[in-house]
């Protein structure tokens, strides 16, 4: 016979059949005298304006004594029914929210924050929900914050109030599993910064050497980790930017709902109505040759005059990308799209990237068109903007573009564009932006993603063109809203600050030279003071200190002006395949000039221009977007770090011609010159002579030779150790030498500017730190 149990506890008598055997009976219930019924405890919960427990209930029904008592069996009875869940100091519905609880950010939809439950484990396995947080005045939430917030649900959905930003998880790490010499299997990062392995709990299928996410098993500093997911071979081609996407949570699958939308709007018929037909213009579009999407395609041709007449047709993508479309809410979270040397992680769903809105040639295509005219000093003396049709006459790699210019083979078309160009090169020059050489370092890979060389990318006149044609359209895209009183996404690059300014002074002193903080500050002082420095170690020295002066470029809804640009109105309008901010740009001129298009047909939203939350919280947007694009700045940069790492793993042992990048009192940072890659020498490295840190000058020099090591100081370092999997290079002196094979530039050894030094010989833990005093 099945064995019953029978139970009553706070008046409720439930039958049930242990372990599933037999015909389950339905619960009977009654309850007790003052105790409150089901529906009334579930009423509470839900309308009680602070977090409802078991003492929170009790006070609201009057109960007292025995009453308790069965209040504690009856909650218990509706957990185990389903009813409720949480813990007796605070309920809530099954399936819903406590009132009080840690939320996470996990999208910034109309420049209003979205959130799901930290820790979202319900019974039936259905999706976290998505709450709306209700924000006073401008805040800096931004995807993957934590937030203690106050819930409540309401016919629309859930809102909740955040109370208090907590720190971040590191619930996501991202390693390799190795296997010590007793069998135990630890987790070796990938993240350079991050010196120490984890001890490996569970292993969840992963085998040593392969590459793993884990998350941490308890809360201590030494907490075994749980392996979550198997990523794979580590240094397999292609592992190297999966590791950077995984790191920085760069978001790279698209919803199917988003797929679904962008097949729709791919199909949205492009007529001539409101729209200006240019496809009889030979328009060019110059890109790398490698280029995956086609954003900006250029033409000119004189005016007769002394001028040009330009045109700068950028895609159309705000005729296909909708506000408040899925589309639309997906490319907001991504910001922008990231390119890794093996592949990109697109903004826009691939229909849309890199076909339908992508400028290529021979078809027809929709586009933005900024119409300028440019007189004989490169001034943009007129601008107007219309929705047109091009048909792009040919695409062409810059090298091909220049060679053809150089061997004097090309079509008028391109040598319109050169002409045009001289002129804007030419206001370009009065106007005095800032030139620092920045080399850009290329990767270039095989069909099966090997490694076939790593350089740096040459700096062509084509490069020039394009990017001050691309210039002249962003100003007038700024100057264009600015006219009408229109909202503006703004490209700010702020004039360096004071503290910034006392440092590269107290720097640029150690070489004898003088900069008046007094006077205006701009880029053109800083080209002068480069220009006149025949030295070339001391040219990249004083390059380098004006580069860490500068502050970090961003968006905003207020105008900062540009310094590097030397601009007082700059936007971005060029790129919006690959940018955020250039689509918003592109709504609002849609709106300001009246270039809206007739009503798609189906369920596609009317309006291309801005919506009403964009225009009323550009602030919080443009924060996100800037955001997004320094994650993704990050990630790039890794990855070539990667990528460079293990192109030099076969030649740990040569010796390389290196440039010092860093100083600091533990050692110094050094880079292979032409190729890239930072590598740190220990200060321990150096010998057994001690050395003394002066903050100040930046230099580490050693007390009784008095060899010095400074910013830009050329030297022949051996390479030590070179790791693909976190990018991190490692070098040291050529045995019985400095390495120094260039000493000019240098500052003065720190001897004969009356300094004394003292410290323990091979420590770099007890160098001596000399300067002001960190604050």
């Amino acid at each position: 016979m099945n064995r019953l149990k029978a139970k009553s506890e706070a008046g409720a008598i439930v039958i049930r059949r242990h372990r599933g055997h037999g015909k389950e009976m339905a619960p009977k219930t009654r309850s007790a005298p003052g105790l409150p019924t089901r529906k009334q405890i579930l009423d509470f919960i839900a309308n009680s304006p602070v977090p409802a427990g078991k003492r929170e209930i009790a006070r609201e029904f009057g109960l007292k004594g025995q009453e308790k008592i069965q209040l504690k069996a009856l909650l218990k009875d509706m957990a185990e029914e389903g009813l409720i869940d949480g813990k007796r100091t605070a309920f809530h519905k099954m399936g819903g929210l406590p009132k009080v609880t840690v939320l996470r950010i996990v999208d910034i939809d109309e420049g209003e924050a979205i959130a799901v439950p930290d820790t979202w484990q319900p019974e039936d396995a259905t999706p976290p929900p998505r709450i709306r947080l209700v924000e006073k005045g401008r805040s800096a939430l931004k995807m993957g914050d934590r937030v203690l917030s106050r819930t409540e649900e309401t016919n629309t959905g859930w809102r909740a109030w955040p109370m208090k930003k907590l720190a971040l998880r590191s619930e996501q790490m991202l390693g390799v599993v190795e296997i010590d010499g007793g069998g135990k299997p630890w987790l070796a990062p990938v993240d350079k910064r991050i010196r120490h392995s984890s001890p490996i709990s569970d292993l969840g299928g992963a085998e040593k050497g392969e590459l793993v996410l884990a998350e941490p098993v308890g809360r201590s500093a030494r907490a075994s980790v749980k392996v979550t997911q198997v990523l794979g071979e580590p240094l397999a081609p292609k592992a190297f930017s999966l590791i950077a996407i995984h790191k920085h949570g760069i978001p790279n699958h698209f919803t199917q709902e988003t797929l679904d939308e962008a097949e729709r709007v791919a199909k949205i018929p492009l007529s001539l109505d409101k729209r200006e037909d240019l496809r009889h213009l030979p328009i060019v579009a110059i890109d790398p040759s490698d280029a995956r999407d086609h954003d900006d395609a250029i033409w000119a041709e004189p005016d007769g005059e002394g001028g040009f007449r330009a045109l700068v047709a950028i895609a159309d993508v705000s005729f296909y990308v909708r506000p408040g479309g899925e589309i639309d809410r997906e490319a907001r979270r991504r910001g922008n799209s990231v390119y890794f040397p093996d592949r990109v992680v697109p903004m826009l769903p691939e229909i849309l990237s890199a076909d339908v809105c992508s400028l290529r040639s021979g078809e027809d295509r929709a586009a933005m068109a900024c119409h300028m005219h440019i007189d004989g000093a490169g001034r943009v003396v007129e601008w107007r903007f219309t929705r047109a049709i091009v048909r792009i006459d040919e695409v062409i790699a810059y090298e091909d573009a220049q060679a053809r210019i150089d061997e004097g083979s090309a079509a008028d078309n391109l040598k319109h564009l050169w002409e045009c160009w001289k002129a804007l090169a030419e206001a370009r020059h009065k106007r005095d932006p800032l030139e620092l050489e920045l080399p850009e370092r290329r990767v270039k890979l095989d069909e099966q993603g090997r490694i076939t060389e790593i350089a740096v990318r040459e700096r062509l006149d084509a490069h020039r063109v394009v990017e001050d044609f691309m210039i002249a359209a962003n100003v007038a895209a700024a100057k264009a809203l600015e006219a009408k009183v229109a909202p503006v996404v703004y490209r700010v690059h702020e004039t360096p600050s004071r503290e910034k300014l006392v440092a590269l002074k107290d720097y640029l002193a150690t070489f004898g030279k003088k900069l008046a903080l007094g006077q205006v500050i701009t880029p053109g002082l800083f080209n002068r003071m480069l220009k006149d420095i025949s030295d070339e170690a001391e040219k990249a020295l004083i390059m380098e200190a004006v580069l860490r002066s500068q502050t970090q470029a961003y968006y905003g809804p207020r105008n900062e002006g540009h310094f590097g640009l030397a601009l007082g109105s700059y936007a971005h309008f060029t790129s919006p395949i690959r940018r955020y901010a250039d689509l918003l740009v592109h709504r609002a001129l849609v709106d300001a000039y009246g270039l809206e298009q007739p009503k798609p047909q189906g369920d596609i939203p009317a309006t291309s221009g801005l919506s009403e939350r964009d225009r009323e919280d550009l602030g919080r947007i443009t924060e996100v977007i800037s955001a997004a694009e320094r994650r993704a700045m990050e990630a790039e940069r890794d990855t070539i770090d990667r990528y460079v790492a293990a192109w030099l793993s076969s030649r740990v042992g040569d010796v390389f011609d290196t440039r010092i990048t860093g100083v600091q009192k533990f050692g110094f940072f050094a880079t292979i010159i032409g190729l890239g890659g930072d590598g740190l020498v220990p200060v321990s490295t150096l010998g057994d002579e001690r050395f003394a840190y002066d903050e100040k000058s930046q230099v580490l020099e050693g007390e009784q030779t008095g060899t010095s090591y400074a910013m830009g100081q050329i030297l022949r370092l051996r390479l030590a150790e070179a790791n693909p999997l976190t990018g991190a290079l490692k070098f040291e002196l050529e045995e019985g030498g400095s390495g120094q094979i260039e000493q000019r530039g240098r500052p003065m050894p720190l001897k004969k500017r009356g300094k004394h030094f003292a410290g323990k010989r091979g420590r770099p833990n007890n160098i001596r730190h000399q300067g002001r005093k960190k604050r």
